[in-house]
């Protein structure tokens, strides 16, 4: 399958990619999640051969990809943007990639018809694309990256032009495709949301580096620094001083009170630390592993789906099933874990 090892890139002589390194296993979805600028689809790129790296390899089954061309390498791309052909009907924007290495037309018409039948589009071979909706235009833009059959499928922000329900429905739908067709994928977006409900594995990039790396809940649930946690806003991320770090479990001072943490760095007494607060579904007994009470005025209520996004004096942020008053006080448990330095 792909792999990558140290891949490096700048960009007018500042560092856009940082000694990379990564595989996509057969028939896993790998989600390069990161904020724009973070190197994402330059990765992309080098791995179509689009671009080449200043350093590292791309690999196929340990064989380096360099001397490959992009057209020779059998990777799908699919793009925000569509890169549909306007003046062309459905099935020949999705025929076109065939008719360019001289299949035969009855194969052509077979994988036309698979190709539209996988992405639910049955029936729509002879309408022109300019007629289809956005998710329409992306699902034909998916089939004909399918047609080929690819060894591997790379998408850039695909569903990036497309609002809130049909992004939605499209994702169920595409992670279920990629499943059933057990081709490997690598899906880039800056979208938290989109990443964990289509990655398998999903890698947090940050300034041409991997910060994190692992599955969507274990990227949640264990974000491992400040940095990856206000980006995922998994919850609040305060800092505090270190008080009585002679043991692995101390306590940290902060704004809004002191949390005993369990920690495996290393902290000097008095040093700036990240401390990342998870709400808690009750009231707990302060200190108790980890888990502390704050009681706190409401400053701002908002409805946010199911419950309501309430903003406490001091910056907290928490989802609450009920409405507070502004100006009331409320208790809320936490449980504390130390995210390193601040």
């Amino acid at each position: 399958m792909l792999t990558l090892t140290s891949i490096s890139k700048t960009y007018e002589g500042k560092p856009l990619l940082n000694s990379v390194s990564f595989s996509v296993d057969a028939g896993e979805t790998v989600c390069l999640l990161g904020a724009a600028g973070s190197g994402k689809s330059t990765l992309l790129r080098i791995i179509a051969g689009l671009e080449s790296p200043e350093a590292g390899l791309v690999l196929w089954d340990g064989a380096d990809l360099a001397p490959t061309p992009p057209h020779a390498r059998d990777f799908g791309l699919v793009f925000q943007d569509y890169a549909l052909f306007p003046h062309l009907t459905v099935f020949d924007n999705i025929a076109f990639g065939l008719r360019m290495r001289n299949l035969p037309k009855a194969d052509i018409q077979k994988r036309v018809a698979d190709s539209l039948e996988t992405v639910n589009l049955r029936g729509f071979d002879s309408r022109r694309v300019t007629e289809l909706s956005g998710g329409e235009q992306q699902r034909v833009a998916l089939a004909r990256a399918l047609a080929p059959r690819p060894r591997l499928l790379m998408f850039d922000e695909p569903l990036g032009a497309l609002d809130r329900s049909l992004k939605e429905g499209l994702l169920n739908e595409l992670r279920a495709i990629l499943h059933c067709a057990n081709i490997p994928a690598i899906y880039v977006t800056h979208d938290q949301e989109e990443a964990f409900a289509i990655a398998d594995r999903v890698l947090l990039l940050r300034n041409g580096s991997i910060v994190r790396e692992g599955t969507p809940a274990q990227v949640w649930n264990d974000p491992q620094s400040a940095w990856a946690a206000r980006f995922l806003n998994v919850g609040n991320v305060i800092e505090g001083k270190a008080l009585n770090v002679q043991r692995s479990t101390f306590n940290v001072e902060t704004r809004v009170g002191v949390f005993e943490v369990q920690c495996g760095h290393r902290h000097a007494e008095g040093e700036d630390v990240a401390v990342l607060l998870k709400q808690l579904p009750s009231p707990s007994r302060r200190g108790a592993g980890g888990e502390g009470e704050v009681r706190a005025r409401v400053e701002d209520v908002l409805f946010n789906r199911e419950q309501f996004k309430v903003t406490l004096r001091g910056g907290l942020v928490v989802q609450l099933d009920e409405s507070p008053k502004v100006g009331s006080e409320i208790s809320v448990a936490f449980r504390a874990e130390c995210l390193g330095d601040a």
